[in-house]
């Protein structure tokens, strides 16, 4: 292959993937083709593809190489095998001492609640997997909250994670902690260690290949997948990802339970679970319902026992 084949083969990854993440009722624009690290030919055209594709440039970065190497591997150019063998992306080969707890593969119905009220709610509701995102500079009450959230959910048999106060999480005894990709960069060696020492469980949340692959790096016990929709609850770096996006990131992450996120509402539930993850999570779909309890045992019927 030369220079000469770059645009041909970039053209052949396109014309094979855009109607599956390209698609005009969920299209994505495409990006700037980022600067090259390399300069195999591969590279060059999946770099240049993905990037037209609508991945953003530490993405069309990541699946570049991942392409790359699926190359080399196994002898030769396929533009129409989309990266999804773990080793392509170096995710193979992780240290089982250094991984945190397990937790179940199917986490369920995930919701993502306020506070302590509405955690014990849930959690009495039969909701299996509920995460309190309490949001305040007071510690001490960030102690209480937490500590509340934790005598909410004792004898209803539900997994309580908490958002990113992962020290006040282990005071208190929580399951787990979860934590966004900001959140996982400001926890120092030390701190990580603590954590998984505690025996808490560590979810991290990922919008996209480049944060999957930062997150496999402290192998945590699940990955939260998102945006998957358009949400209002929170400024995103990212643009939805779309369920064909979320497809692909199950088929590479399948050694880790995961979670889908990100404006699911009753009616998408089919196509999320057809992706084949273990969990969907939720808030709007509770906090904002009616009548919540009801809306917690309509989204149950919906996910299958595990």
């Amino acid at each position: 292959m030369t220079e000469l084949h770059i645009p041909a083969m970039a053209q052949a990854i396109i014309a094979a993937h855009s109607a599956t993440f390209a698609p005009d009722e969920q299209r994505l624009p495409a990006q700037p083709t980022p600067a090259a690290t390399r300069q195999d030919p591969t590279y060059l055209a999946a770099l240049q593809a993905c990037s037209a594709l609508g991945f953003i440039a530490i993405d069309a970065e990541c699946l570049a190489q991942a392409w790359q190497r699926q190359s080399v591997r196994t002898g030769g150019f396929d533009a129409h095998c989309w990266p999804s063998d773990p080793q392509d992306f170096g995710l193979a080969g992780a240290d089982p001492q250094r991984a945190f707890p397990p937790c179940p593969r199917a986490l369920g119905l995930y919701g993502v609640l306020p506070t302590a009220d509405w955690v014990g709610r849930m959690a009495r509701a039969g909701v299996p997997t509920v995460q309190l995102r309490f949001k305040s500079d007071d510690q001490a009450a960030i102690r209480r909250e937490v500590q509340a959230a934790v005598q909410a959910v004792q004898g209803t048999g539900a997994r309580l994670f908490i958002n990113d106060h992962w020290q006040a999480a282990i005071d208190a005894g929580a399951y787990g902690i979860h934590v966004g990709q900001e959140d996982l960069d400001a926890l120092e060696g030390a701190q990580l260690d603590t954590i998984r020492a505690s025996g808490l469980r560590l979810g991290v949340s990922t919008h996209g290949y480049a944060e999957m692959v930062r997150a496999h790096a402290v192998q945590p016990s699940y990955i939260a997948l998102g945006a998957v929709f358009p949400t209002t609850l929170k400024k995103m770096a990212t643009a939805p990802q779309g369920v064909a996006r979320l497809q692909a990131y199950v088929r590479l992450m399948q050694q880790y339970p995961l979670v889908a996120i990100g404006g699911i509402a009753a009616e998408q539930f089919p196509a999320i679970l057809a992706t084949g993850v273990g969990s969907i999570a939720v808030v709007r779909a509770l906090v904002n319902a009616p009548d919540p309890d009801a809306a917690a045992q309509h989204l149950l019927g919906l996910i299958p026992a595990p």
